[in-house]
């Protein structure tokens, strides 16, 4: 079967699937888009059964919805800080500003430690893989996994001030 004749079979399926378990039908079309997209970069690389297919787009779509539900949850931070916060004299209240969140970022990778520091950077700012940064670090991959989530988490205790719900 071509991608075409797959996404007439499948995409209405997979779209009903996502809006039935939860996903607004504008997020579930694009949803479905995507995963038609990636398939069809892999197209010389599926089986012709419209299981595997059917699976497989299955699968993608649930696991592009996790990530999405995932980068939605990131950090947002307050439209307003305290001047005493931001340094200023006073009990007012002024906008955000970047230079006050840059700072605040750098005084809390300066309280991680060396090691998480480092994993961390790598990962987020570096965007290596894990399997790059134990290979460049020389320790196991689940070690720098673990690594990354210690440093995730003292950042979120560190600017938990600055997080709204």
């Amino acid at each position: 079967m071509t991608i075409e004749e797959h996404y007439a079979a499948i995409a209405p399926r997979l779209t009903n699937w996502l809006v039935a378990t939860g996903s607004p039908y504008h997020d579930a079309c694009d949803l479905v888009q995507a995963v038609f997209l990636k398939l069809w970069k892999m197209k010389d690389d599926l089986r012709d059964s419209d299981a595997a297919v059917s699976g497989l787009a299955f699968t993608m779509a649930k696991n592009l919805r996790k990530n999405a539900a995932r980068d939605d949850s990131r950090m947002t931070f307050k439209e307003e800080i305290k001047e005493e916060d931001a340094g200023a004299v006073g009990a007012g209240v002024m906008p955000s500003d970047s230079a006050y969140l840059r700072r605040r970022l750098n005084q809390a990778f300066s309280q991680l430690p060396p090691n998480l520091r480092e994993a961390y950077t790598m990962f987020q700012i570096g965007e290596l893989s894990i399997r790059e940064i134990s290979h460049e670090l020389g320790i196991s991959e689940g070690l720098v996994k673990v690594r990354i989530h210690r440093a995730k988490t003292k950042l979120k205790e560190i600017l938990a001030d600055l997080v709204t719900f």
